[in-house]
């Protein structure tokens, strides 16, 4: 090595010069800011300790014979004094925690390894002479500590540098790329020197330009804050994965180092002009891929999953997570899609949810609520739900508000987005299949997501998609099998009709011959002879087993008068208010009147002689919407979900068979409309009927239509 330092010239004089005066001015400075603070005198020993290294080479560079092994415990001395600075300034981030670093054990263990390193470096050429005569063991023995040193610098200047936040880096940030600088010199110096068994006397002479550079940003750092405040703030560094993955200075040093190799086979077995060249070259990719790694996130945060996902421990444990969320989801077995709501809840450590799920017309039709208020109107979730089938992801509000274009600018419904604490969309997934979607009140305990937490979720929410279509197929079924009973029931009633029908037509044949009183015999007539028409028309339509379609175009007012009319027998009689202007719908015009007479009957029921009930029909852009409000008993939010539509499910008793509002609602949808219900206990009832105009509708009358009217 003496041959080697023999060669520079004045360059390194001027070079090492600057970094001696640099150095110097910086233990001045350092004397000038001193504080109250165990850190300034560790700073001022580092300081002058390199002040006095640059000394020693700026000195050797003179002589005739330079002192080697001089320079070299001066260099140990500067890098144990940096890295025993780094040391207590980790070990002052620890403070109340019981990490070796915040007790003074460390010491002995770092003073030993510094004499270790003293020792190597004294008694390697006399172990060289023993061991080996022939090759020139004590460069790779010195180049491999300094090598070992530096590592050991770049890798605690990374735990400070990860483990602050952005108060502390803005205090601590100059001082941290000064120490990286010096750091990454000396790796980047002596892992050339280790593979070509020499220093590079260009990159040495430089090295005193270099610490002058890192002497220049340590004074910025000194200059524009104190560390007592910033820096002994008693914070828990993160240990765990957090620790682990901020070792990563440990793994790319090693590829460095491999990289390295290759690249001098390469470069030595060439050889000639070609292998400056290649040096050159690959310096340069060096820099430039360790600036590509630094300003680009999204390779940052693809490396961080990825090292986290193949190097690290899962966060969760699994085994214990995927049981509770069995055993939650096994516990509802009579309410599934709340268990459903809590089970992935649960995952997510939210405290409540609302769950919507498909309906057999596609629409996502709400389902309950678990701790969290129920939505005061209908959202229409249909753009929703075809964002979430194709990307299938999990939507965070909070994200989604801060950066939209993160979600390629998803336009969420305003109702949604409105409820109090929303946090996290789920889509609850069949497959390919968007069978729910589930939305989570924010957690108290977990604010934000990592990629372990996504992944566990969107698992999660394919799992519980699975069970939920499970429970509408078994839904499904029962309602079937409902059905076919009572198609095997429409058997004997067809009978009964049968033989109501003989009695009327012989009623009929009698009341000609009788007219005593022809008014009242000719109203009798003509009413038994429509009710015999309508049971005709009703045994056709249980032997089919369908309705018949008889579209007809008519005006939706003369319906509604009619309804009014047969419906004044009973009181409270009711009030129809009627447009200006003609609205015309095309369907079934008996079904339809059915269904009003159906809903006007349901209000006198909830009436009582003294109430009110007021038919309104209001145009409403393209569509026809017609109001029935009554002031009778009312109904809860809890009957209107849960009952009001379900078939077989009625409160009258045996007089009533629980089909008239499903088949209504059923009748509605089929045509293109909707029915809408609010209802208050002890208030009264409000039923909107939305019906497509007939020019609007024309023959879109399919039982799922193109376009449908309504909320």
């Amino acid at each position: 090595m003496e041959a080697q330092f023999s060669t520079i010239g004045n360059i390194g004089l001027y070079s090492y010069g600057t970094a001696l005066l640099a150095y110097t001015s910086l233990v001045i400075l350092i004397l000038i800011k001193r504080r109250k603070n165990p850190l300034s005198g560790v700073l001022l020993i580092a300081s002058g300790i390199t002040a006095l290294w640059a000394a020693i080479v700026t000195t050797s560079t003179v002589l005739q014979e330079p002192q080697v092994l001089l320079m070299q415990l001066a260099e140990v001395a500067r890098n144990s004094a940096w890295i025993f600075m780094l040391l207590k300034l980790i070990g002052l981030r620890l403070q109340g925690t019981n990490h070796i670093l915040n007790t003074q054990r460390w010491i002995p263990w770092f003073a030993a390894s510094i004499c270790l390193i003293v020792v190597i470096l004294l008694g390697s050429e006399y172990l060289v002479n023993i061991l080996s005569p022939v090759y020139d063991l004590s460069l790779y023995t010195n180049f491999s500590t300094w090598i070992a040193m530096s590592i050991v610098g770049l890798l605690l200047l990374e735990q400070f540098f990860r483990n602050s936040n952005e108060n502390e880096l803005w205090a601590t940030k100059h001082l941290c790329m000064g120490l990286g600088i010096l750091f990454a010199f000396d790796f980047f110096m002596y892992a050339e020197a280790l593979l070509f068994r020499q220093l590079d006397q260009n990159v040495w002479q430089a090295r005193g330009i270099v610490t002058t550079m890192a002497a220049l940003l340590i004074a910025i750092s000194i200059s524009r804050n104190d560390l007592s405040e910033t820096q002994t703030t008693a914070r828990g560094i993160h240990l765990s994965r957090h620790v682990a993955f901020h070792s990563l200075t440990l793994m790319v040093s090693g590829i460095y180092l491999i990289t390295m190799a290759l690249a001098a086979y390469f470069i030595r077995y060439l050889g000639g002009s070609w292998g400056g060249v290649l040096q050159i070259a690959f310096l340069c990719a060096s820099g430039l891929t360790l600036i590509v790694l630094l300003f680009s996130g999204q390779i940052r945060a693809r490396a961080r999953i990825w090292l986290s996902k193949n190097f690290f421990s899962y966060k969760y444990d699994y085994r214990l997570e995927w049981l509770q969320f069995t055993q939650t989801l096994a516990s509802g077995i009579h309410d599934i899609p709340e268990s459903v709501t809590r089970a992935v809840a649960n995952l997510a450590k939210s405290p409540a949810g609302i769950l919507w799920c498909r309906a057999d017309d596609g629409r996502f039709n709400f389902v309950t609520n678990w701790e969290m208020p129920a939505p005061s109107a209908d959202i229409d979730l249909q753009e929703l739900a075809r964002w979430l089938e194709s990307n299938q992801w999990i939507i965070d509000l909070h994200e989604w508000r801060h950066a939209p274009d993160i979600y390629r600018n998803l336009e969420l419904p305003t109702v949604l987005t409105l409820l109090p604490r929303a946090w996290l969309i789920i889509p609850l997934l069949f497959g390919d299949r968007l069978q729910g979607i589930l939305l989570l009140r924010e957690s108290d305990l977990v604010r934000d997501l990592n990629w372990e937490d996504r992944d566990l979720l969107k698992v999660a929410g394919k799992q519980a998609g699975s069970h939920l279509a499970q429970y509408q197929s078994d839904q499904a079924l029962v309602e079937s099998r409902q059905f076919e009973a009572f198609n095997r029931l429409s058997a004997y009633v067809i009978h009964d009709l049968k033989n109501i029908l003989a009695q009327l037509s012989l009623m009929v044949a009698n009341a000609r011959k009788h007219k005593h009183n022809p008014d009242f015999v000719e109203d009798m007539v003509d009413t038994v002879s429509n009710t015999v028409s309508r049971m005709n028309k009703l045994m056709v339509q249980l032997r089919s087993g369908t309705g018949h379609k008889d579209l007809q175009e008519f005006e939706l007012a003369e319906l509604l008068t009619q309804v009014v009319t047969q419906n004044s027998l009973r009181a409270p009689i009711p009030k129809l208010l009627l447009p200006n202007h003609v609205l015309t719908v095309k369907c079934d015009r008996e079904r339809l009147q059915t269904v009003f007479g159906h809903l006007v009957q349901n209000a006198q029921e909830a009436c009582d002689k003294n109430g009110e009930i007021t038919i309104r029909l209001i145009p409403n852009e393209g569509s026809a919407l017609v109001e029935i409000e009554d002031n009778g008993s009312g109904m809860d939010e809890h009957f209107i979900q849960h009952r009001l539509f379900k078939p077989f499910d009625s409160t009258k008793g045996l007089t009533g068979m629980g089909i008239g509002a499903f088949e209504s609602r059923d009748f509605i949808r089929s045509i293109g409309g909707n029915i809408s219900v609010q209802s208050t206990p002890g208030l009264g009832s409000l039923f909107r009927v939305y019906l497509p105009s007939a020019a609007n509708l024309g023959n879109a009358h399919a039982t799922t239509p193109d376009k449908v009217y309504g909320p």
